[in-house]
C-alpha cells in the first residue's frame, strides 16, 4: 500500500511522514510530495520516494500521485489561493485513481465563522464531490501559532491579543501530524474534528511563557482595532493582521473551544500539555 503525503517538508508534513514511519509504515512505501526537491534530503535519508508535485503547478501532481493509494492533502498556506490549489490535486488524485483521501481542515469548518473556514469548506465540497472516500481532519489552532509572539512577550513583559478570557483547545503539531497518521494507515473515512484535550486562555498561555522562560510575562487584552493596529506596528501585512484580530474575536466567542478529546482517543494518548508545547517553542 502506497502512502502520500502533500506539502511534506513543510512544518505538519514532514512530521506526518515521520509519524507514519513510526507507527510501521514501510518507509519505501511512502511518497513524500514535494514542491522543491532540493529542500527534500532529510526525507530521502528516511528512506522514503520523494518525488515534485506543486499546487501551482498542475502539470506535476500527476506523476507525484501515480500508483498512489493513501493520500494526505495538507492544505496550501497561501490563504486565498487555496481553492485553485487543492482543486489540482484532487482533480490529479481522482485520475490517478487514488482510493483514500484525507485532507487538514479546520476545527467545525462547517458552522466554524473563522476567516480561515470558507476556503477549507469549499475543499471538503470538493473533496464529496470526486467521488474519492474521505477522511476530514479538522484541526483546532495549533499551539505552535503563539510561538513566534513568545520572544516579544518575553521581552515587553507582556502577551498581546483580543480573546478576553475565551478558551483555546489548542495542540501540537505532532499531536496532529499523528493523527493524520493513524487515519492514512487505517483508512478510515469520516469527520474528525480535532483539538486538545486541555483548553486554555490567553492569560494561562502568558502565565505558561513565564514560567517556562523565568520571565515575568503577563497577558493584556485590547480590542480587536487596537489588536489589530498593533500587529500591523510590528510588521504584520494588514490582510493578516484583521485575520489575527477577527480569530481572537471569535476565540472570545467559544469558536476554537472543544471538549470531546477526539484526538487523543485517535493516537492513544493525552495531547500534548501546554507547559511541555511552550518549552519545546522555546528552545526551538
Amino acid at each position: 500500500m502506497t502512502i502520500a503525503v502533500t506539502g511534506a517538508t513543510g512544518q505538519l508534513g514532514r512530521l506526518v511522514v515521520e509519524a507514519l514511519i513510526a507507527r510501521g509504515a514501510t518507509p519505501g512505501e511512502i511518497v513524500a510530495v514535494v514542491r522543491d526537491t532540493a529542500k527534500a534530503g532529510g526525507l530521502l535519508a528516511l528512506g522514503v520516494q520523494v518525488r515534485e508535485g506543486d499546487y501551482d503547478r498542475p502539470e506535476t501532481l500527476g506523476s507525484a500521485l501515480a500508483g498512489v493509494d493513501r493520500l494526505l492533502l495538507i492544505s496550501g498556506n497561501a490563504v486565498g489561493q487555496r481553492i485553485p490549489q487543492h482543486t489540482a490535486v484532487i482533480d490529479a488524485a481522482r485520475q490517478a485513481g487514488v482510493g483514500f483521501l484525507a485532507y487538514t481542515s479546520i476545527l467545525r469548518a462547517d458552522t466554524s465563522p473563522l476567516g480561515l473556514a470558507p476556503e477549507h469548506l469549499a475543499t471538503e465540497e470538493l473533496i464529496k464531490s470526486s467521488g474519492i472516500p474521505y477522511a476530514f481532519l479538522r484541526n483546532g489552532w495549533y499551539i505552535e501559532n503563539y510561538a513566534g509572539s513568545f520572544g516579544p512577550a518575553i521581552a515587553q513583559g507582556a502577551l498581546y491579543g483580543s480573546a478576553g478570557e475565551g478558551r483555546i483547545a489548542a495542540a501540537t503539531r505532532p499531536d496532529f501530524a499523528e493523527a493524520a497518521a493513524v487515519v492514512l494507515l487505517s483508512g478510515e473515512t469520516g469527520v474528525y474534528e480535532l483539538a486538545g484535550d486541555e483548553p486554555f486562555t490567553l492569560a494561562e498561555l502568558a502565565a505558561a511563557v513565564a514560567e517556562q522562560s523565568g520571565a515575568p510575562v503577563a497577558y493584556t487584552d485590547l480590542p480587536a482595532e487596537q489588536y489589530q493596529a498593533a500587529l500591523t506596528g510590528a510588521g504584520v501585512p494588514e490582510g493578516f493582521a484583521a485575520l489575527l484580530a477577527d480569530t481572537d474575536v471569535k476565540i472570545r466567542d467559544g469558536h476554537l473551544n472543544d471538549d470531546t478529546r477526539t484526538l487523543s482517543r485517535l493516537i492513544g494518548r493525552p495531547t500534548t500539555p501546554l507547559a511541555d508545547a511552550v518549552a519545546a517553542a522555546l528552545k526551538n
